[in-house]
């Protein structure tokens, strides 16, 4: 008989590694728009001001001539891919941490969205994206005289 000495860490290492893996390849359901199947999920910050909606999504690591946006049907959609660097011949890799593969997000538009004025750049990594409003939403100041 042998024993082993029992590691709660190292299980529980072993534990979030599975479930890290089988998360990023599952297709999610259509009630967490924006998340669709792909080898990794970029992060993505929306905020909203008076005039327009603004999208930044990180993309560490990822070319610019490797991302698309497209907006159809009210739906923008960003994909790309985060292409592996070919190792080295007298290299050997001890561990591989970062997410590569092909991602896709897609978000439904509100209907105040002006598509076809939506302005995007790509700096240190980083998609920005400005959605404006059309100027009948936007909200308007009336100055009320008094008497």
């Amino acid at each position: 008989m042998s024993l082993a000495l029992w590691d709660p860490f190292r299980e529980m290492e072993e534990l979030l590694e599975r479930y890290n893996r089988s998360s990023r390849k599952s297709v999610v359901g259509k009630q967490h728009e924006g998340m669709l199947s792909g080898d990794w999920m970029p992060a993505v910050d929306i905020t909203e001001d008076k005039d327009s909606f603004k999208i930044k999504v990180e993309l560490p690591g990822v070319d610019k001539k490797d991302v698309s946006v497209a907006i159809e049907n009210g739906v923008l959609t960003i994909k790309g891919e985060k292409q592996i660097k070919k190792e080295e011949k007298d290299n050997k890799t001890h561990r591989v941490e970062c997410s590569y593969g092909s991602f896709i997000r897609s978000f439904t538009l509100p209907k105040d969205v002006e598509s076809d004025k939506t302005e995007a750049s790509f700096k240190d990594g980083i998609l920005y994206l400005t959605l404006p409003k059309s100027e009948e939403v936007k909200p308007k100041q009336i100055d009320v005289k008094i008497d």
